[in-house]
């Protein structure tokens, strides 16, 4: 059984299983389809959330930028793992005794302020939708590098499956459904991790391998990489070239932005009480940490064999008759482009230019010893779903491997779905311009917003092509989401004298300003020369943070102090079984 009858295999079984579950799991109530009726177990919610966590960018795009960025690519490993506990032990648990439905729903009670609400609900949208950009260009490189349809296409695919689910089961759909796939996308994800080390180190246990040495040597594998990269003229794979302020900031907006994020937050809301959010907190740190803990192996294994199969190798032409043409070169000594290589080309995600005209392949760094100009471009975002056909994998490795990927990509997108849904139905609609909504129709506008919702998603998706990687393009959501919405959920909690004057004013300052020096120097003609204190757009939203906490502060001390019945309020939320949900907020 070939590649192509595996991938088909684990890609029909795995969506049959999402749909089963959809069904089984449909909601029948506006709780159930907003919080999945706050009964989750914390175990089965931190394997959701484990899943939601682990988006594409993690699964895809994090090794492949460890793998060509070295110790520069650590910045994603370290922001995302630590933001996630930040969030676990200094947000969710009081989030979850609030008990609302979302972000802006706390927003808007404790700030009593439908203003404040509308500009939450503006704030998460900006978040979700340029998240779930990079979930859609993931799905796309799964499917139009394994299953031979274009990119486009497999966005379109994708999209129909998590339409199915997500507006059928709303948030009780998407947690069972989010539970397979996180099982889906672990096994994955450490199978082919577990076949390289022990090809490459000889230990089968990826995170001892990728310290250890080279297998038959008494070298370490990263003295052998960091000797193989620099003879290329690449940087140490274990220095960078980034500027410590801006790894400090990038990694700080990855932390605070997690802590931010609308749909890892509302995994919270899933469960009964602040004592099992941080159950479930727990929980999902550590099904996380058995994908974090591979991924720096991954990406260093993935360097040492792209180089080893690609670099000097004869390129052949399109057309017939491959085998017999790569044997040929073989028997005079050359290696042959290798078939991997020849298949991801087709995507287009792979380029090489034959700049000196002899038909070998140099791929180089800009300090290349040999003065050969580098003729080989990778994208990054490929590896992962490439690394068992770059290894040799056997066949039903490569169609798990795209299994997961789709699961990762599509597991985040839910819950992405999910708040831009509920920002619509339920802050903009029940709480905000029609409070007189049934239950019936709120149920069938938070379908139809989420079905929206889907097709916008497919847009950006198909447009996401000519955007940077997954995992840069996810670095903006949490940007926007550190600078825009966690100040005023950390004050919130925390500082009784926050007033709804001051969160309006830090929510507005940090998306604008943040969204602004994005947008400049990504697609308006900015350069890295003229980037704030050093600080690249990536680690902007670090900075523009305390601006934003500053402005709300200022802002709050220079207006009335919230109603008292709101100081109570915030008072109440850090006590375990106040019931602090059972306060009304008084109205604007």
């Amino acid at each position: 059984m070939d590649q192509t009858f595996w991938t088909y295999f684990f890609v029909i079984l795995t969506f049959g299983t999402y749909i089963g579950i959809a069904i089984w799991a449909k909601a029948g109530s506006t709780e159930e389809f907003y919080v999945a009726g706050h009964d989750v177990h914390p175990t089965l919610n931190g394997m959701a959330t484990a899943a939601d966590w682990m988006s594409a960018a993690s699964f895809l795009s994090m090794a492949g930028l460890i793998a060509f960025l070295g110790y520069g690519g650590s910045v994603y490993l370290m922001g995302w793992t630590g933001g996630y506990v930040l969030l676990a032990l200094l947000l969710a648990p009081f989030l979850r005794e609030f008990g609302k439905f979302t972000v802006p729903d706390f927003v808007g009670d404790r700030y009593y302020s439908k203003v404040a609400r509308v500009i939450a609900v503006v704030c998460a949208l900006f978040v979700s939708f340029t998240y779930i950009a990079g979930q859609m260009k993931g799905v796309g490189v799964a499917f139009s590098g394994f299953l031979g349809v274009p990119f486009n296409v497999g966005i379109l695919i994708g999209m129909a499956i998590v339409f199915f689910y997500a507006v059928m089961g709303g948030m009780k759909g998407i947690t069972y459904t989010q539970v397979a796939q996180y099982v889906v996308l672990i096994f994955a994800y450490t199978v082919p991790a577990i076949f390289m080390s022990l090809a490459i180190t000889g230990n089968f246990i990826p995170q001892l391998g990728f310290i250890g040495n080279a297998a038959g040597t008494d070298v370490s594998m990263l003295t052998k990489l960091n000797t193989v990269v620099t003879e290329l003229g690449f940087t140490e794979y274990t220095s960078t070239t980034k500027a410590k302020i801006d790894v400090f900031c990038i990694t700080a907006a990855l932390m605070f932005g997690t802590a931010g994020l609308p749909h890892v937050i509302i995994r919270f809301f899933t469960v009964s009480s602040a004592r099992a959010a941080r159950k479930s907190a727990g929980w999902a740190l550590m099904f996380i940490a058995l994908l974090y803990t591979v991924a720096p192996a991954v990406g260093a294994f993935a360097r040492m064999n792209f180089i080893d199969t690609v670099n000097e190798a004869t390129y052949i032409e399109d057309g017939e008759n491959y085998e017999e043409r790569a044997a040929a070169i073989l028997s005079e000594g050359g290696k042959p482009v290798p078939v991997w290589y020849k298949d991801w080309e087709k995507t287009g995600l792979l380029k090489y230019d034959d700049l000196n005209g002899d038909g070998i392949m140099q791929y180089r760094g800009p300090n290349a010893l040999d003065g050969i100009t580098n003729e080989v471009e990778p994208n990054r975002d490929i590896f992962v779903l490439a690394n068992p056909q770059i290894a040799k994998l056997p066949a039903w490795v490569v169609g798990l491997v795209v299994a997961g990927g789709l699961a990762a990509a599509l597991s985040t997108a839910a819950g992405l779905l999910m708040v831009i849904s509920s920002a619509v139905s339920h802050d903009l609609l029940k709480r905000t311009f029609k409070p007189d909504m049934t239950e019936k129709q709120e149920m069938m506008a938070a379908r139809l917003a989420a079905a929206a919702a889907v097709i916008c998603a497919g847009l950006l998706g198909i447009f996401a092509t000519s955007l940077p990687f997954v995992a840069q393009v996810v670095a903006f959501a949490f940007g926007l989401a550190a600078a825009s919405l966690f100040p005023v959920i950390f004050l919130g909690i925390f500082w009784k004298r926050m007033n709804k004057e001051g969160a309006i004013a830090a929510m507005l300052v940090g998306l604008i300003t943040t969204f602004s020096y994005i947008y400049y120097f990504k697609f308006g003609g900015g350069t890295a020369e003229n980037w704030l204190f050093g600080v690249s757009p990536e680690g902007i939203g670090f900075v523009f943070m305390w601006l934003a906490a500053g402005v709300g502060i200022i802002v709050s001390l220079l207006t009335p102090a919230p109603p008292q019945a709101i100081q109570d309020l915030v008072q109440d939320i850090r006590i375990p079984g106040s019931r602090a949900s059972d306060v009304t907020a008084p109205a604007e």
